[in-house]
């Protein structure tokens, strides 16, 4: 499954930060996993992981230090897919996020 519309025109609402970071991630009544972010915005993450999630599926990104975010995956290529946060990230708190798993 691929998402629609992911070539020239970029419906990204915001930049990416790249990263490589093992974060938490549940779905609904089941365990937790670690999954790796290959990239972060205030809006959502991309997502590594070995598990087959579904397209509009609600799931939770614990990110160390934060209250676990509830997400819906909005795409899905192979084993990487694409989550937006249902509440964007503050950017003060987007912005520590950035400075302190970047390093």
């Amino acid at each position: 499954m691929k998402d629609k519309g992911r070539g020239g025109d970029d419906p990204r609402r915001s930049g990416r930060v790249a990263l490589d970071v093992e974060v938490s991630l549940r779905r609904a009544g089941q365990n937790t996993h670690r999954v790796s972010i290959q990239d972060l915005s205030r809006h959502g993450c991309k997502l590594e992981l070995v598990d087959r999630l579904r397209l509009e599926e609600r799931v939770w990104v614990r990110i160390e230090g934060l209250e676990p975010l509830e997400a819906r995956v909005c795409w899905i290529d192979g084993f990487v897919l694409g989550v937006e946060f249902q509440k964007d990230l503050h950017p003060a708190v987007f912005d520590h996020l950035v400075s302190k798993l970047g390093d």
